[in-house]
């Protein structure tokens, strides 16, 4: 585990949830469930024994981290209300981390709140096929990632009445997709994130498209609606989401953010968010162009040091960095699109959302590119070539995250409060479903 403020670690939550075990052997019970791409074991904790399944999944997104300490406070609650969960004829099974192996590249760096800056220096972020959840609407049946695999053997023998998927976001407000409607749920969802001061995002990137079921509540569109902007490959219909589905079951999924800013919570209409979105195309495209140029420079002394092999330990960091830049100009492409005939009535909190994701993705980009050149131990020597790349990298990710901390007026949420809208947030809708 880490200190009070810092987000538990992958072998610190298994940890923790096996001296539950230890300390409940009549209640609670941890088992293996499968095996990462690396060999990490996918550890399930199980809590009860009733016949309805609760199945909750952490960690889907190795740098959204406040799903291990939920899963944690969900499961001692459980032991604590134990007569409640027998008389539900409930069993809440917990998949500790989703994708172990993605987590521990987010585990590097100083523990605990750390300037913006910090974050996005020690940051991995998979490309969408090498993310468990998303990669089975990509992959062949037979290419499947074992990750995936073992989530969807979970889902065919517990048959959960509802899957929850604990997300998270970088820099924004809280907010709920399901793939069904869990009727009511807005409003213990809306008063748990006031009561933690934790804003509620009524307009989220994410969620565009999908029917807003109250204040950042939103129900998966019917079928024919576009659920995500054309650039994103990514498939609901094809995800680990749906797979509850053909057990009458659901997900949802609860995101809370690391910093908040209320920005994105102002319902109003935009004044002109035509004009807006496409200064943020065209910010997207010319920072895609110095993003590809920092990658083109770094290629060569990356080769020169090993990095460039498929096998190599940085390959993960590589082929996320590459995504990175190249989703820059596709992505600059729906901005305009939008700017240009937007489906749904774009409010202040749309534009605030489509903001950071425009001021994030070159944020992610810069980190994973210097960790790399880290990992290549290159000259340091001050006029070296990696030593200026290295500098010119730095200030451009320190820069850019004080501008988007600034523009956004954001403010760190302790992890303890992320936890708890999360947790709350589950406890209420399963109460929803009795």
């Amino acid at each position: 585990m880490r200190g009070p403020d810092a987000y538990p670690t992958v072998s610190g939550i298994a940890a923790a949830a096996r001296v539950l075990a230890l300390r409940h052997p009549d209640l609670c019970r941890m088992r293996l469930a499968g095996e990462s791409r690396a060999g990490r074991p996918l550890w399930l904790l199980s809590v009860g024994h009733g016949r309805r399944h609760v199945l909750v999944v952490a960690g889907p997104h190795p740098d959204e981290q406040a799903g291990g300490a939920t899963a944690l406070w969900l499961a001692e609650q459980a032991v604590h209300d134990r007569e409640q969960l027998k008389d539900a004829d409930l069993t809440w099974d917990f998949l500790l981390c989703l994708d172990p192996d993605g987590a521990v590249l987010n585990e590097s760096g100083p523990a605990g709140p750390r300037p913006p800056a910090v974050h996005y220096r020690h940051t991995y972020r998979p490309a969408p096929a090498e993310q468990p959840e998303w990669a089975s609407s990509f992959r062949e049946p037979l290419d499947q990632l074992p990750e995936t695999l073992a989530l969807f053997a979970l889902i065919d023998e517990l048959r959960p009445v509802l899957q929850c998927s604990l997300h998270g976001t970088d820099v924004g407000g809280a907010w709920v997709q399901l793939t069904s409607d869990v009727p009511g749920l807005a409003e213990p969802f809306g008063k748990f994130a006031a009561e933690l001061d934790i804003p509620v995002q009524s307009g989220t990137y994410d969620a565009l498209f999908w029917q807003e079921a109250g204040p950042g509540v939103f129900v998966r569109p019917p079928a024919g609606v576009p659920d995500r902007l054309p650039s994103e490959r990514e498939d609901v219909e094809g995800s680990t989401w749906m797979r509850p589905h053909r057990y009458r079951g659901r997900t949802l999924v609860v995101e809370v953010p690391m910093w908040a800013t209320r920005r994105v919570a102002y319902a109003e209409p935009h004044p002109d968010p035509g004009h807006a979105l496409t200064v943020l195309a065209v910010r997207l495209r010319k920072e895609g162009a110095t993003a590809a140029e920092f990658l083109e420079r770094a290629l060569p002394l990356l080769e020169g040091a090993g990095l460039l092999a498929a096998d190599s330990p940085a390959a993960p960091l590589l082929r996320g960095v590459r995504h990175a830049v190249a989703v820059f100009p596709s992505l600059a492409d729906d901005f305009e699109g939008l700017a240009d005939a937007s489906p749904v009535a774009l409010t202040m909190a749309h534009v605030a959302a489509l903001d950071i994701a425009a001021r994030r993705i070159p944020l992610r980009a810069d980190g994973m590119l210097l960790r790399l050149l880290d990992t290549a131990r290159l000259d340091d020597a001050p006029l070296s070539a990696p030593a200026r790349l290295r500098s010119r990298l730095e200030r451009r990710l320190d820069a850019g995250a004080r501008e988007l901390m600034a523009a956004m007026d954001a403010r760190w949420v302790p992890i303890a409060d992320q936890a708890e809208l999360q947790a709350r947030t589950l406890l209420a809708a399963v109460d929803l479903l009795n």
